[in-house]
């Protein structure tokens, strides 16, 4: 398979994961702070990256030279874009925080044109456009008091440091085990969190943690939609370039209303499917370009 068809499936599959975690973060909130859920989903996390790179027999070697970079993307990808993603959206709304955290992709395209001097083409300021128009009808427009802004705050830098990680991710020698930067970069933000987290889930009710589901939506959390997904979007940008990869991120929100609609029965009318089918159609403006 052609390798930019084959990264945009990596980053697809990785958005639409993270757009299925939403129904079960929101859940998990309600009975623990968010730094101690981004903890907990680490911690989990670095075992289930761990065990699958002795499985298949990855190397674990990163050069010294490459060791800031990967520091640079655990802060401020995995450490602080998490973080800030989950605190924004507890102290805002679930359409808010889709809205926002959507804008990754613009963002992408400019640290993405002044960090690795990408060329901003017509057909991917288009794609683009058309995109963030689909995931504004798909979210709503509109509506939003005051005693939101904070969160709102909150979840741009969600959304700065998110597509700012995405673009040093490009950085990273293709060589290297993307399973083995994952797990360094989650390391190092597990280690920045953890005098805080710990602090916060001494405060959790006992009872809480005598839940069966908060340790299966840890467990959710941890292996699928990190180990699993953060592994898919970092491989996917190997294969792409920043900005156009930035697109696939607009599936996040498309599959979190969908699953939204089929299982907790919230309505969906007929700007979610012609949100939807913009998105699609800029995804595909995308990966039809052909690179110069």
């Amino acid at each position: 398979m052609n390798s930019r068809y084959l990264g945009g499936l990596y980053m697809a599959l990785a958005a639409s994961i993270w757009g299925g975690m939403y129904v079960v973060s929101k859940v998990l909130l309600q009975n623990i702070e968010p730094l101690a859920l981004v903890w907990l989903r680490y911690v989990v996390t670095l075992f289930a990256l761990a065990i699958s790179i002795l499985a298949t027999k990855q190397s674990w070697r990163v050069s010294w030279r490459h060791v800031p970079l990967v520091v640079v993307i655990g802060v401020v990808g995995y450490a602080v874009s998490i973080w800030t993603q989950f605190l924004g959206t507890k102290l805002s709304t679930a359409q808010m925080g889709a809205m926002i955290t959507s804008a990754t992709p613009a963002f992408m395209v400019v640290f993405g044109r002044i960090l690795l001097s990408e060329r901003i083409t017509l057909r991917k300021a288009m794609s683009v456009g058309l995109a963030t128009i689909g995931v504004l009808l798909i979210v709503g427009i509109g509506g939003f008091s005051h005693s939101y802004q904070l969160g709102g705050v909150i979840l741009c830098i969600a959304a700065l440091t998110w597509a700012l990680m995405s673009v040093f991710v490009k950085l990273v020698p293709s060589g290297y085990s993307q399973l083995t930067i994952t797990l360094y970069g989650i390391l190092v933000a597990t280690v920045c969190i953890t005098p805080i987290a710990v602090k916060q889930m001494v405060d959790v009710s006992p009872s809480t943690w005598l839940q069966p589901s908060l340790w299966g939506g840890v467990l959710y959390l941890g292996v699928v939609s990190t180990a699993g997904a953060f592994f898919l979007w970092n491989k996917g940008l190997q294969l792409v370039d920043a900005s156009s990869g930035g697109l696939y991120f607009f599936f996040q929100p498309l599959v979190g209303t969908f699953l939204g609609w089929l299982i907790l029965g919230e309505v969906v009318g007929l700007s979610f499917w012609v949100g939807a089918l913009l998105i699609l159609i800029g995804v595909a403006i995308v990966v039809r370009e052909v690179e110069s």
